[in-house]
């Protein structure tokens, strides 16, 4: 028997794409005011459980065709490499470099190690909540 769940996937796809943007919001602010790599990461991964409980695994696989324990471990790499870099010239472990840069649509633009480090939280996060998630709903089938 199949079961109609026409309303409970329209509405998925406009709660994850909320909830995505809020995820989003979340990271980008997370050096000026509270939030960041983690509690970003975290909203993004709640998106993508929700359209794993919403549609099968395979589904998203489709149309999501990465491997989170992958994600995760480019998370470590960045988050330690945007620690280790000051390093190599004469700094402290984990000293935030920054700089401006003349972006195209947005002119000048300052960027720092901070948005790098936390992307890397961001990923891993992301990565092992999934990842975590995907390893106990193969157990349960």
């Amino acid at each position: 028997m199949k079961i109609n769940d026409v309303i409970l996937r329209t509405v998925t796809k406009i709660v994850v794409f909320i909830i995505l943007t809020f995820g989003v919001e979340l990271f980008i602010s997370g050096h000026n005011d509270p939030g960041g790599g983690f509690s970003g990461g975290l909203v993004l991964a709640s998106a993508l459980l929700l359209l794993y409980m919403t549609y099968d695994i395979e589904t998203v696989h489709k149309g999501i065709p990465f491997d989170f324990k992958k994600i995760a471990g480019l998370g470590v790499f960045l988050a330690v490499g945007s620690s280790l870099v000051p390093m190599l010239f004469s700094n402290q472990f984990l000293t935030q470099e920054k700089g401006e840069f003349a972006l195209p649509v947005f002119g000048m633009t300052e960027l720092s190690m901070v948005l790098v480090f936390e992307a890397g939280v961001a990923l891993t996060v992301v990565g092992v909540v999934v990842t975590i998630l995907l390893t106990i709903s193969e157990d349960v089938n």
